[in-house]
């Protein structure tokens, strides 16, 4: 029942994200506490509790960098010079695409997903908007490259965190991910050149 109760926190109009995160943490404490018991007030509610302030404490020493970053790409003007060199030397929007799928992957490699968001977006939609991309449609791009990445050598953070977690060796998480690998790079490329799948169903919803 937890997506029952996120979703319906969101969608019923009466929880903001953050206040249906909260919900939904709550409803998860309260399942694991008192019916199923697995987890004992005393001893390993302030463990979880424990382990999940590192955890966010983490990932907000990661945004606040990343927000730096951004202020200083945005005084430097970078994202405008870079939308002026993209517009100048790439011609085709689908040679665009190409290069942004290629270029997202390497992110979603090699950066944590909050900072990549932060720094990148505002980048892409500069871009983006230069030759004519549906903004839903480039943020879709986005997080699928961005997921895609997480699942691929050399750093993928899902392949390390699935290796911590399973303790199983990460060239034995890797060919286990392969399949969705490959089908989710499928995905990916009919996601980017198929704008229909991602923009019909906004469009609908917007008449």
């Amino acid at each position: 029942m937890m997506p029952v109760v996120a979703v319906g926190a969101l969608f019923g109009g009466f929880a903001t994200p953050v206040e249906a995160s909260a919900i939904t943490a709550l409803y998860a404490l309260c399942i694991e506490a008192f019916i199923y018991k697995d987890l004992k007030l005393t001893t390993d509610v302030p463990r979880v509790m424990a382990e999940c302030g590192l955890l966010i404490g983490g990932v907000l020493l990661v945004q606040g960098v990343a927000l730096g970053f951004t202020n200083y790409l945005v005084d430097a003007e970078f994202m405008t010079r870079a939308a002026e060199w993209a517009t100048s030397s790439i011609h085709s929007k689908w040679v665009f695409l190409l290069a942004l799928n290629l270029f997202l992957l390497i992110v979603g490699c090699l950066m944590e997903i909050y900072a990549a968001i932060v720094i990148q977006a505002p980048l892409m939609v500069t871009i983006g908007s230069a030759f004519g991309i549906d903004p839903i449609h480039l943020g879709i791009i986005f997080l699928a490259n961005l997921e895609l990445g997480y699942l691929t050598p050399p750093v993928g953070l899902n392949l390390l965190l699935s290796s911590y977690r399973f303790k199983k060796s990460i060239p034995e998480v890797l060919r286990a991910v392969t399949p969705l690998t490959v089908v989710m790079s499928v995905g990916v490329l009919l996601i980017t050149y198929v704008p229909a799948l991602t923009t019909t169903l906004p469009r609908w919803f917007r008449h």
